[in-house]
């Protein structure tokens, strides 16, 4: 089903300035349109779309070509060095909340690496996590009990999803969650730009009892195609670099704190 859903959009985003569907000169293809046409629901399409070999992405409610620069998906090695000066200002900043015995929740993605790296050293902790980066780096820690969620491994984020790890993180005592994001809006919350990180993101902010999102500041005013939280859901928002006082008169009346040096 799969590969036919790739194909069929892909041939209907080919020709869509030929069909009554809104569409650009580049070929995109509205979401709603491609799901019509598919003669299946919108969901489906999102799920076929998010999975790391797919020739076509959805783009803020556009199905568009994955090749494109406009298409262009997360890949943890497209990430990996991109501001990572404001990542670390961030990471040392919420690794400073953390208190011997605490049991933590560390999210996926590049910015959570570096706050694996930057946890208090020989501090004796829990930490829970569902990506091959974290779990490399805190399973070196000699004070530390790590959980690991497992499940379907997903290359573009290194991490694992599964029903089964949902149901084992819901069963665990979590003091503070730090959650990634890859967009940030002041109306339209938190998102990521892989649906299977969703589910996983809104099962530990139900069960931690203090969420924390962890982000650079380029993330601020960005909105990706995986929505999965209200900003009001955070105790705290940290931001690493510097922001423009456009941006954070939006972010004015949230628990936002900006980090632009040595923490």
């Amino acid at each position: 089903m799969k590969h036919r859903t790739h194909d069929q959009a892909r041939r209907a985003c080919s020709a869509c300035r030929g069909c009554a569907a809104p569409s650009s000169s580049s070929g995109t293809l509205h979401l709603k349109d491609a799901a019509e046409l598919l003669k299946v629901s919108e969901m489906t399409v999102r799920r076929d779309l998010a999975g790391p070999d797919a020739a076509l992405a959805l783009l803020g409610g556009y199905v568009v070509n994955a090749a494109s620069p406009t298409g262009v998906k997360y890949t943890f090695e497209q990430e990996i060095d991109q501001h990572t000066q404001d990542k670390r200002l961030a990471c040392r900043s919420a690794a400073a909340s953390i208190k011997e015995g605490d049991t933590i929740f560390i999210d996926c993605g590049t910015t959570m690496q570096s706050l694996a790296d930057c946890l208090p050293e020989d501090l004796p902790l829990s930490v829970i996590c569902y990506s091959m980066n974290v779990a490399s780096i805190v399973t070196r820690r000699p004070a530390t009990q790590v959980m690991v969620m497992g499940g379907l491994y997903h290359p573009s984020s290194q991490s694992f999803a599964s029903d089964d790890g949902l149901s084992y993180l819901r069963r665990l005592g979590i003091n503070k969650a730090f959650i990634s994001a890859g967009g940030v809006h002041w109306t339209r919350g938190a998102s990521c730009s892989n649906f299977h990180e969703v589910a996983v993101k809104q099962a530990v902010i139900e069960t931690a009892m203090e969420s924390i999102l962890v982000i650079d500041a380029s993330k601020l005013g960005s909105l990706k195609s995986a929505f999965f939280s209200d900003i009001g859901a955070f105790s705290r928002i940290i931001v690493g670099g510097a922001a423009s006082a456009d941006m954070r008169k939006h972010f004015r009346s949230l628990p936002v704190e900006y980090v632009t040096g040595a923490t």
